[in-house]
């Protein structure tokens, strides 16, 4: 049966990959609209990654429990997780488990990890040495996702935090680098902290105070983020795609990803379009919210809307957060395909096109 929806997956996207070549020559074509083309071998894919997961049966992980709730093994079920990972409840201060992570991630075409991160010292920094040890030794690259400010919510805090960051990880060879300038993403709950002229009086701060230059990414997809950041995107797309059908699902696509590369592109910032596998957070929340995986078709088409629209990066949500269901980490409920999908398609994204 896997080998069977293998197969079948697989032609059903390489049709979608010679659609798409077309459209990628015909709009090579026209230079009206002032989009610069993909770049090429210079295109990344990033994956929004999760550190937060603790159990103390790993003798090399953190010695307790972290965010799995209600965990069966015999019955391969997790209170807390929409689906059940291949690997089982893990630990993700396990260097095994990092690396096993990281070599998929390096396989499916994945160039680095936006890594969440709660604050210097909590759970998810402590881990953030060896995910760099094992992104180094598989080749990939990691930054962070700054979730919150924590204390009181000024441009001091942030940039003090973001500073300290910079100094205690940025000259690490696999830190996620763009131009030679070290890269940070802030969501959304950090960035409505502040707002955006709080977060203008914060970016100043951070330059001034770190002469090797920075590129700080922003969760908000407006032209005023565009101007205060170096570049914007969006986390989630669920709210989007909630009740569409694979139809109505890639017209949206088709007309909203393009509008969102012009907007930083009007203002010279780095454009990223973000692709999800599906998502699924009822067992966290209630009532929560559902959006259909659709067998793998709908993550194929979003990918090939992105391409599309020739982004800089574009971001995976999620590598594994189990809790919302968007990971592309295998499962026992579907296998490895969003991995070989993801596959696919990173390799169409950064490749250039043949004539």
């Amino acid at each position: 049966m896997v080998r069977f929806w293998t197969d079948n997956i697989i032609l059903w996207v390489m049709g979608l990959l010679v659609s798409a070549g077309s459209l990628r020559v015909s709009e090579a074509e026209d230079t009206s609209s002032g989009a610069t083309p993909t770049p090429g071998h210079a295109a990344k894919v990033l994956a929004f990654y999760y550190p937060w997961y603790g159990n103390p049966k790993y003798p090399q992980g953190s010695g307790r429990w972290s965010h799995w709730e209600g965990v069966e093994e015999e019955k391969k079920q997790i209170a807390s997780s929409t689906n059940y990972p291949k690997l089982g409840a893990y630990d993700s201060h396990d260097p095994q488990l990092l690396r096993q992570h990281a070599e998929w991630s390096k396989q499916a075409g994945i160039h680095g990890w936006i890594v969440s991160w709660w604050g210097r010292n909590d759970f998810t920094d402590r881990a953030m040495p060896r995910i760099l040890e094992a992104c180094q030794k598989a080749g990939l690259q990691a930054t962070i996702y700054y979730e919150t400010i924590r204390g009181k919510k000024t441009p001091d805090n942030a940039a003090q935090e973001l500073l300290d960051v910079l100094k205690t990880y940025a000259d690490h060879p696999a830190w996620f680098r763009w131009q030679g300038k070290p890269v940070l993403f802030i969501y959304v709950r950090a960035l409505d902290e502040l707002g955006l002229d709080g977060w203008r009086k914060a970016v100043e701060q951070i330059r001034q105070n770190y002469p090797k230059g920075v590129v700080l990414i922003g969760d908000r997809m407006s032209r005023e983020a565009a101007q205060v950041f170096d570049g914007i995107h969006t986390y989630n797309t669920a709210g989007h795609l909630k009740g569409r059908n694979l139809q109505q699902l890639r017209s949206w696509a088709e007309q909203t990803f393009p509008a969102w590369v012009a907007l930083a592109r009007k203002e010279n910032k780095i454009a990223t379009l973000t692709v999800i596998p599906g998502y699924d957070d009822t067992k966290i929340r209630k009532p929560g919210l559902k959006v259909d995986r659709f067998e793998g078709q709908s993550y194929a088409l979003q990918w090939q809307a992105a391409i599309a629209a020739r982004p800089d990066w574009i971001l995976i949500t999620s590598f594994n957060e189990w809790h919302e269901g968007s990971e592309i980490e295998p499962s026992v409920e579907w296998g490895d395909r969003f991995l070989e999908i993801t596959r696919i398609w990173s390799d169409r994204f950064t490749q250039p096109p043949k004539p």
